[in-house]
């Protein structure tokens, strides 16, 4: 075969994989000569980073724009691979039977350190019914190169019980071939298209009213063209979308069947959406329970001239809301989550606001801040811990702002009714300017234990201590007390329901500002 017949099904736009490595996937972008060398080539601009060579430009000659510097090359098309339909994958997947070879490598090392060849109990039963392609009710086929969907009329009878597939990293790009396998399977409801380059034309498909879990994530797919879907999946109560660079949410439809009512879980993690404008496009789905937003660019729950009490009834069914690894670093922003009337289940972490080496606050100031918050960046909130954090809480705020009313009310929404909650409105008296003459009644009691590698093993010590004194002068008595020498301290403090210890670095501060508190427990580490 002449190169140039070789290269004719390689046209411009096809998906296509390595020939030896179907996880190696990119675009064709360019077929023809290159400056130098004989024959044809394909120029491939592949989807990660580092598989290719160079960017579209080679020796100086401009061929096609690639990805980046490092996501671009020339091969031959017998390197190359155009995919399988799916019943070839799943043929492959599914019915080849495992080779002599193959189940000679099946083995473990004895006592003597000989091979004993080892076999899967009940293996051919599991083999036998799995081969059977019609009592398949889930398939996972990801990265084996699927380029056509193969639609047939028989398909839905070769796998009439087929409730999920996992297509997760191949070729497919066409929204209708899509449509048309969803149609003729008629007990798929799970749909995974991860990974592969999805078209941008979404135009008049059909209804699919199987589907409840649709995952998109790294598809390319902007939310333009998931309004596009609507109409089609009228009972989808799953939506993923990670990874697609989506920073604008269009507004939703206001009519009844253009809308995801049915829609309970909606995954927008490691996108690009930094206005909480944008988020609020989505506050009026009715049957939405989580939403997950880690890992975007927000900075405020609500902008500037937004206020909570505008908006009519937000997420009014919203449970669980992540939030991790933004740029929230306001407290007004945390104050701002209470107006949801369901949210129980927050994330929090990696965001300036968690982190007391940024200005953040420690855990006990955000569980006492969060009105209905049972979970907390992943651990649950009991009831103890909901209380001693609220107490604590209204302390600290009666040290740091005594006899200025205002400011409180500005500043810390939830004092007064805290206040009141806990029966605490006899200890005004013990703030700041009214502080006992009895240096004992401002003691707390605290529990040291030392983790650092180098200290030995110590006893814990509890000890009780003047509130007022400095982080720095604490630092002290541990040297002290537990006769540390010239080690340099770094104090943490552990909490029940938190899974890390918190970071106690400001040594200026008063132990009552920092949120130690009397019954703690403080960690006593080595700076590393």
């Amino acid at each position: 075969m002449s190169g140039e017949s070789s290269t004719e099904s390689f046209e411009i736009g096809r998906r296509v994989h390595s020939l030896n490595d179907p996880r190696r996937v990119g675009t064709v972008k360019y077929v023809g000569g290159v400056e130098g060398y004989s024959g044809a080539w394909i120029g491939v601009d592949w989807d990660n980073d580092g598989d290719g060579k160079h960017d579209g430009t080679f020796n100086g000659v401009f061929y096609f724009n690639g990805r980046s510097q490092t996501s671009a090359s020339f091969v031959r098309s017998e390197k190359l691979s155009r995919g399988i339909n799916l019943l070839q994958a799943l043929e492959l997947r599914y019915q080849t039977t495992s080779s002599k070879d193959e189940e000679d490598e099946m083995y473990v090392l004895s006592a003597k350190n000989n091979r004993v060849s080892i076999q899967l109990l009940g293996g051919d039963k599991i083999q036998d019914k799995l081969s059977r392609l019609d009592e398949l009710t889930s398939a996972s086929l990801p990265f084996l190169g699927v380029s056509s969907l193969g639609v047939s009329s028989e398909l839905g009878s070769v796998l009439p019980n087929l409730k999920l597939l996992d297509l997760t990293g191949n070729l497919i790009s066409d929204w209708e071939e899509i449509c048309a396998l969803c149609e003729k399977l008629p007990a798929l409801t799970t749909l995974n298209l991860s990974y592969n380059s999805l078209s941008s034309e979404v135009n008049s498909l059909p209804q699919l009213k199987n589907i409840r879990v649709l995952v998109l994530n790294n598809t390319g797919l902007s939310w333009t063209q998931v309004e596009k879907l609507r109409p089609s999946l009228p009972a989808l109560e799953e939506l993923h979308l990670m990874g697609n660079m989506i920073s604008s949410i269009t507004s939703a439809s206001s009519s009844e069947d253009q809308a995801f009512n049915s829609l309970r879980l909606l995954n927008l993690e490691d996108n690009c959406i930094s206005e909480w404008s944008e988020v609020l496009k989505l506050s009026q789905l009715p049957c939405l329970e989580h939403l997950y937003l880690n890992k975007n660019k927000l900075s405020r729950i609500f902008n500037d001239n937004e206020s909570p009490k505008k908006i009519s009834d937000p997420f009014p069914s919203l449970r669980c809301l992540l939030l991790g690894a933004n740029n929230i670093g306001d407290l007004a922003s945390i104050d701002a989550l209470n107006v949801f009337p369901k949210l129980v289940d927050i994330r929090l972490s990696d965001n300036p606001i968690t982190d007391l080496a940024r200005d953040g606050v420690p855990r006990y100031v955000l569980v006492a801040r969060l009105t209905k918050v049972q979970v907390l960046n992943g651990s649950e909130v009991r009831a103890r811990e909901k209380k001693e954090s609220e107490i604590r809480y209204v302390r600290m705020v009666m040290s740091k702002f005594n006899n200025k009313p205002e400011e409180i009310e500005l500043l810390h929404p939830r004092f007064n009714e805290l206040k009141k909650l806990h029966g605490l409105d006899d200890e005004v008296a013990s703030a700041e300017n009214t502080r006992p003459k009895n240096i004992a009644s401002g003691l707390i009691s605290i529990t040291l234990k030392c983790v650092g590698p180098s200290m030995g093993e110590k006893p814990p010590l509890t000890d009780k201590l003047p509130s007022s004194i400095t982080v720095k002068k604490l630092k002290s008595l541990c040297e002290n007390l537990f006769k540390l020498g010239s080690i340099k301290l770094r104090l943490f403090l552990h909490e029940e329901g938190s899974p890390f210890p918190t970071p106690i670095d400001d040594e200026t501060s008063r132990l009552l500002d920092a949120g130690i508190y009397d019954g703690c427990t403080l960690l006593v580490d080595e700076e590393s």
